[in-house]
């Protein structure tokens, strides 16, 4: 069930109805059924999926509290007998078997969807391999991916390793650990939440709020607003660009970048509005996903403001983590000897960077194009890392210049065309013809081709163009209006305008959304990928 379409409104508003309706002590039980009837209605067999990730997340923590208690209470019952050295030592030993469940929950955890989700990825790449050594190729098992699997696998994960960590405590309550890992509003496409940010809030009784209610309704049309116009009027251009990459080389890719940064922002901010507006309405704050993201002036400040939960989720639990374990101590130490100070210091951080972005990359989809698209991201973030001394002898060189409004609009410009040139693999999918398509954009430039016809040969129209663009501006100004008070909160304080204003951005959504002129469901970048 897609956020999109009319079931899901009627679904939204039914649940919003019975939230407010129930007495607060079974809201959350509201909360928890719906969202098992969303997820069985997007496939009632990608229940046992989600119940099983559910299960193993809650038996693994509870076993991981008990250790820990069991710890705590004995160190405690024993402090006068144990010195400092011998508590350590059986705290040590006690994390040693708290780890090893951990590692056991992960795989477990980890394990379903890695199995589901690459499983023909792997296969597709070994019987290659057999083939070019005049071997067979290797049958390719069309496996299910069950809804919001990534979402759901890393947030469960992450909960059990702050178990582990004693930075939360086991949840006791199945039917709440389940609400925690099932919350439908954000199935879809995150926002990755913690268990302390979140957890007390799904069970918390909440009052009906008419200015919370207002502003997060006011969200949700604006989510609507940049997905039906910006995003989906896109895409109708970028679905044929893609499709036939051998006609529409040169500018037309850069063309591409442009009209793909347009939709993926409007469709990945869009649905992460819907999102925190509908939970806003039931008095529930998500933590938020973006933030202007296209204002960044370099890479690293770039992937600080996109998909922030998940940059969040890989650097607490994959990147630090991976930094400082004692292989990569050993490792650090033999590079220090072997190499110098300077180099062995930085090899750590770089391979731990690497894998970093691998992962990032394949969680992002099971295909080179992903891979390859990490890996370019973390290139330039290690490049210009390296390159950071010349940046400070150019700004100490020449102050005012970069200091001025010009430099910085210069780099938020570069960062951004940058972005979506690598973002560009996301589009072709294929990655030497993605490589192919960045060549001619130097050697088959055809500029002219956009002005005898090319720029509405590809399903865009001039007004098409304009809606786009219009969208755009309007996006962009409302961002920077509220990027200190949330722009929403203020128009809630005042009903006349609120109405007016959801008055506005619903009759634009119906008559130029994709829902409007030249409709056609087929568009949605859903039902493409």
């Amino acid at each position: 069930m897609l956020f999109t379409t009319g079931s899901f409104v009627l679904f939204a508003s039914l649940t919003l109805l019975l939230y407010f309706t129930v007495p607060s002590r079974l809201q959350w039980w509201v909360l928890l059924g719906a969202s098992l009837v969303f997820y069985a209605l997007s496939g009632a067999e990608y229940l046992v999926f989600i119940l099983y990730t559910a299960t193993l997340t809650y038996v693994i923590s509870r076993l991981l509290q008990k250790k820990a208690d069991a710890e705590d209470s004995y160190v405690d019952a024993h402090r006068e007998e144990m010195d400092k050295a011998q508590r350590k030592a059986y705290r040590a030993d006690g994390k040693k078997k708290r780890f090893r469940l951990l590692v056991l929950g992960l795989i477990l955890g980890l394990g379903m969807l890695a199995v589901l989700k690459y499983t023909a990825f792997v296969l597709g790449v070994a019987s290659d391999i057999a083939v070019s050594f005049g071997g067979e190729g290797l049958a390719i098992p069309s496996l299910l991916l069950p809804l919001g699997i990534s979402f759901y696998t890393f947030q469960s994960m992450g909960y059990l390793i702050d178990v582990y960590r004693k930075k939360a405590r086991a949840e006791t309550h199945y039917g709440k650990l389940l609400l925690f890992v099932s919350f439908f509003p954000q199935l879809l496409q995150g926002p990755i939440s913690r268990f302390d940010s979140l957890h007390e809030q799904l069970i918390t009784p909440h009052r009906f709020d008419g200015s919370s209610f207002r502003a997060g309704f006011l969200r949700v049309m604006w989510g609507y607003f940049k997905k039906l116009l910006m995003a989906d009027t896109a895409m109708i251009g970028i679905k044929l660009l893609i499709e036939s990459p051998e006609q529409y080389r040169g500018i037309y890719v850069f063309l591409l970048i442009l009209l793909y940064s347009a939709q993926i922002y409007g469709d990945f901010t869009g649905g992460i509005d819907i999102t925190i507006g509908l939970s806003e309405m039931m008095g529930i704050k998500l933590t938020e996903n973006f933030n202007r993201p296209f204002s960044s002036k370099s890479t690293k400040e770039y992937w600080n403001r996109w998909h922030i939960t998940m940059g969040a989720w890989f650097t607490d639990y994959v990147f630090y983590p991976l930094s400082v374990c004692r292989p990569m101590q050993r490792f650090s130490s033999f590079s220090v000897k072997r190499m110098g100070r300077a180099i062995g210091l930085r090899l750590p951080v770089y391979l731990a960077t690497v894998v970093t972005w691998f992962l990032t990359g394949l969680w992002h989809g099971a295909g080179w194009n992903f891979i390859v698209w990490g890996l370019l991201n973390c290139l330039v973030i290690l490049v210009s890392r390296e390159l950071e001394p010349l940046y400070r002898v150019f700004h100490k060189r020449f102050p005012r210049l970069g200091s001025s409004g010009v430099w910085g609009a210069w780099c938020a410009v570069r960062t951004f065309l940058l972005m979506g040139l690598i973002r560009s693999l996301d589009c072709y999918r294929d990655v030497p013809t993605t490589f192919s398509q960045w060549a001619s954009m130097v050697t088959v430039p055809n500029i002219g081709e956009l002005f005898s016809g090319g720029l509405i040969s590809f399903g865009l129209s001039f007004f098409d163009y304009g809606v786009i663009l219009a969208s755009a501006v309007t996006v962009f100004f409302v961002s920077r209006a509220g990027k200190d008070v949330p722009l929403r909160h203020r128009i809630a304080d005042k009903p006349v305008l609120w109405c007016a204003l959801v008055a506005l951005l619903f009759s634009v959504v119906l008559i130029f959304g994709a829902y409007g002129i030249g409709y056609d469901a087929s568009q949605f970048i859903y039902s493409q990928f």
